[in-house]
């Protein structure tokens, strides 16, 4: 480095000797010309010793704000859920398929099944009236309501429907039973089949479809609890008047 680099040009107009820097220190009475590092404040919200941020000097963003715990119950709305959805959609396929291929047996006569004509004589010798109506409407709505139930579409109202034809079809066993006089053994001569599916269709009413289907996204299907009660109280109900309204018969009696 040249030290000559540092002298003045010979044509510099002004006074090396007056024109110096003021120290850091120099009150602001003193240097009106230059910036007063000391008293001017800082263009950045930089802290002070001793004193925090004053609120509203630099805006609302500023100023500190307290952050709340987590609410416990958003950890059902995460993915720690583990094998549920995978449980419920087996529960919900499994009671769906059964529920199809019975409506397909009394629509259609598939796999053996009695037909239209077959289920709607079935319906009128346990003493329904209306038998050759209620036989479409039982058969299509057995179909309806599995279908929705293998979608988890809608499926507060399909288990409904679904729980409504089981409580129908339990009744009617009853009657039958009791009037073979093999109410005593309902339970161990096949008709546990009927409990066990009812009983399941009463599982995917309390608990939900689950998110693997298309009621995923529905409040139904992540915390399901009034809704739920209104769906079962709805399901028996209407099994039970279809059983009073269409038949009458005491199945106790």
């Amino acid at each position: 480095m040249d030290p000559e680099d540092d002298l003045h040009s010979p044509h510099f107009g002004g006074d090396l000797e007056t024109t110096a820097i003021p120290r850091y220190d120099t009150p602001k009475a003193t240097t009106e010309s230059t910036f007063g590092l000391m008293n001017d404040p800082e263009p950045l919200p930089y802290v002070q010793p001793g004193a925090g941020l004053t609120p509203g000097a630099y805006g609302s963003s500023a100023v500190p704000t307290e952050v709340g715990a987590a609410d416990p119950a958003d950890r059902f709305d995460g993915d720690r859920r583990g094998t549920q959805d995978l449980g419920l959609l087996v529960l919900r396929v499994a009671v769906g398929a059964l529920l199809i291929g019975h409506g397909l047996q009394n629509l259609f006569g598939l796999w053996g099944g009695p037909g239209l004509d077959g289920f709607r004589d079935y319906l009128s010798d346990m003493g329904f009236r209306y038998a050759d109506i209620l036989a479409y409407v039982a058969s299509g709505g057995q179909i309806a309501a599995g279908a929705l139930l293998v979608l988890g579409l809608f499926t507060p109202v399909a288990a409904a429907g679904a729980l409504a034809y089981l409580v129908t079809g339990l009744l009617a066993e009853v009657a039958e039973a009791n009037a073979d006089a093999r109410l005593s053994a309902f339970l161990t001569d096949g008709h546990e089949y009927e409990v066990i599916l009812l009983c399941a269709v009463v599982a995917i009413i309390l608990v939900g479809p689950g998110r693997y289907g298309l009621d995923a996204g529905r409040g139904w299907t992540r915390r399901p609890f009034i809704g739920s009660f209104a769906a079962l109280v709805l399901g028996v109900g209407a099994g039970v008047a279809i059983w009073v309204l269409l038949n009458g018969a005491n199945p106790l009696g």
